[in-house]
């Protein structure tokens, strides 16, 4: 299995560049100084268009005598013939004037610092809004670049925390610097010493606005394959277009952010066929078929018309699907796994480690001839944005064929299960396995991983899974010795090797526990395949038949498990368990089982869950050891 870790070995983080050494000192500074005209500025100049295309031909006419006058009842034109066109013009002036004033005053008020523990947001300028973003708490970063925003060179940061409306923006920031800003902010909140390249003067910011400091790095245009890098700057007006030419022109992803083998790219042709072979254009093609017959049965020709809105739109769904999933890439990296899209819009977020608590890999009944596959995460945040494909940004790969989803699990499943699995072994050779069993005490009951002392500091988000402050010596530091990071990717490579098998395994293939033949009262076609079964560092649950689902469940994310058994189960001598973890898409619950293999699975998950949560360290990734 390929090292999707850049820098890893290096035993150290590389300094950051001046100007974001300059923003990161825990100093107040400004934000672009676009940020008023890409926030609502256009709305104003569409206002000012409106306005101009009522009163051109009076326009014209100034130029053109005997030019055409407006329409009777023109509003413009009753204003002219009232003498009230100064009135107008001057009340036009001050509009502007106030808007441009309150526009400066609200950028000057809006303000971010970035210090060794904290993101924090200051703006608005009656009501004044303070949002802060503990580090230890941040879910991911994603950097948007709409369209006008690039023409400006400006870049929009969004820190995602856990919770409803939680997340802080840092909108808007100069391009060059938020890739450098948020490789900073990841590294403090993974916990890696802070190295910084001297800093040219003090004082810089993110507008530019002091002078000649270091925030003047900003400007310089990128290198051609590398954003990130900073190219000689050629003054003036061309300067500036070579500038935002390079950026358009450059690739999504920087080469030196991660190796070629570690990136997951996205077949446009692939890409289409999914998006066609969807169950929207099954729904499409339902309504089709029903208005045909309707039209042939009744000889009403009128639902064709209401047919049109509907196939014109839904071009526009397809189109707008597969240009924002274009350039998609997913690669690994040293503070997490970093997912980027878009072609005119781009948009690109960084995933820490042990920020994923679920993952799901499910194959529709459409793709099964081509054999593609999507993959989907349970995450405690949630962007404001969508993700690619314009699905939620949970989706981490929108299709790809079985060797794609081995390289995203790859990326996902090392700092989740290998680590966790490795972890565990130590915990249990220092305790000496003398970790607590919880057993249910009835068929219906919960349990939850047992809290540790001083994990309540490292957890991610209130009641998850707990994170234990190991040891700097213990096996899943970050900071490894290659023996125990052998071991973990030997431990990675036997869940993957077990997952790959139970993607299209079916009955006791592959060491799963099914379903037992009277569930087909409750499972039609699928208890063949309905199943569950450990593996190093996670839970795997196998279920559907037409719908084939795997969802792995790494052990330090559980957050409970619940056995439920309702009056038709108990009859049947059936049962349901439950994994509880964050809410999202994927909802790790497996049914229909004896009851006997769901009060065992119970208890085994119960258990291991609790060593896995007090051995857990991912949340402090880059961590080096003293």
């Amino acid at each position: 299995m390929s090292d999707s870790r850049t820098e890893a070995d290096g035993g150290g983080a590389r300094p950051a560049p001046p100007e974001v050494a300059a923003l990161t000192d825990g100093e107040w500074h400004r934000l672009h100084p676009a940020t008023p005209l890409l926030k609502g500025g256009i709305a104003l100049v569409a206002v000012l268009v409106i306005l101009f295309n009522n009163a051109r031909e009076y326009v014209v006419e100034l130029f053109v005598p005997g030019g055409r006058r407006g329409d009777e009842g023109d509003p413009f034109g009753y204003v002219v013939e009232q003498g009230w066109l100064g009135w107008l013009l001057l009340a036009a002036f001050a509009v502007i004037a106030v808007f441009v004033g309150g526009a400066w005053l609200s950028w000057t008020m809006n303000t971010f610092r970035v210090g060794d523990d904290v993101v924090e947001v200051r703006s608005g300028i009656v009501f004044r809004t303070n949002r802060r973003a503990r580090l230890d708490r941040i879910q991911g970063i994603n950097i948007q670049r709409p369209l006008l925003a690039r023409v400006f060179g400006a870049a929009k940061l969004e820190v995602n925390q856990a919770g409803q409306d939680a997340n802080v923006n840092l909108a808007y920031l100069r391009s060059a610097s938020a890739d450098d800003l948020r490789r900073e902010i990841l590294r403090r909140a993974g916990g890696a010493q802070q190295q910084h390249a001297p800093v040219a003067a003090e004082g810089a910011t993110a507008d530019g606005t002091a002078g000649t400091t270091a925030a003047s790095a900003l400007d310089g245009p990128p290198t051609p394959g590398r954003p990130d890098a900073r190219a000689p700057h050629r003054p003036g007006f061309g300067g500036l277009v070579e500038q935002r030419a390079n950026e358009f022109l450059a690739p999504e992803l920087d080469p030196d952010e991660a190796p070629p083998q570690s990136v997951v790219e996205l077949s446009p042709g692939r890409l289409i066929g999914s998006t066609v072979l969807s169950g929207y254009t099954l729904f499409l093609v339902a309504v089709v078929v029903a208005i045909a017959i309707s039209v042939i049965t009744t000889g009403e020709w009128f639902l064709l018309f209401v047919l049109l809105p509907a196939v014109l739109g839904s071009g526009g769904f397809y189109v707008n699907r597969i240009t924002k999933s274009l350039r998609y890439t997913i690669a690994g990296t040293r503070d997490g796994v970093r997912i980027g899209y878009g072609l005119f819009s781009t948009s690109n977020e960084t995933l820490p480690p042990g920020r994923i608590h679920s993952v799901k890999v499910s194959q529709p009944l459409l793709w099964r001839p081509f054999g593609w596959w999507d993959v989907k995460i349970n995450r405690a945040s949630r962007s404001s944005t969508k993700g690619a494909a314009g699905q939620e940004n949970t989706t981490i790969l929108p299709v790809g064929d079985e060797e794609d989803v081995r390289r995203v699990l790859e990326l996902v499943l090392p700092e989740l299960v290998g680590v966790a699995a490795v972890g565990v072994a130590a915990e249990e050779a220092r305790a000496g396995s003398t970790a607590p069993a919880v057993a249910p005490e009835t068929v219906a009951s919960e349990t939850a991983p047992t809290p540790v002392p001083d994990a309540a500091a490292h957890a991610p988000v209130p009641g998850a899974a707990v994170h234990a402050s190991t040891p700097h010596d213990s096996a899943t530091d970050a900071a490894a010795p290659p023996a125990v990071r052998d071991a973990v990717e030997a431990t990675t490579e036997h869940t993957l090797s077990l997952v790959e098998g139970g993607l299209r395994s079916s009955g006791t293939d592959g060491g799963f526990t099914v379903s037992p033949r009277r569930a087909a009262v409750l499972r039609w076609f699928s208890w063949r395949r309905n199943g569950f079964r450990s593996a190093p560092g996670a839970l795997l649950l196998r279920k559907g038949a037409i719908w084939r689902q795997l969802v792995i469940v790494p052990l330090p994310r559980v957050q409970s498990v619940g056995l439920v058994q309702g009056p038709l189960r108990r009859r049947l001598r059936l049962a349901t368990v439950h994994l509880h973890t964050v809410q999202g898409p994927i909802v790790a619950e497996i049914g229909a089982l004896d009851q006997d293999d769901a009060l065992g699975f119970f208890t085994t998950a119960s258990r291991e869950a609790v060593v896995a949560a007090r051995a857990d360290r991912t949340h402090r990734w880059s961590e080096e050891t003293p």
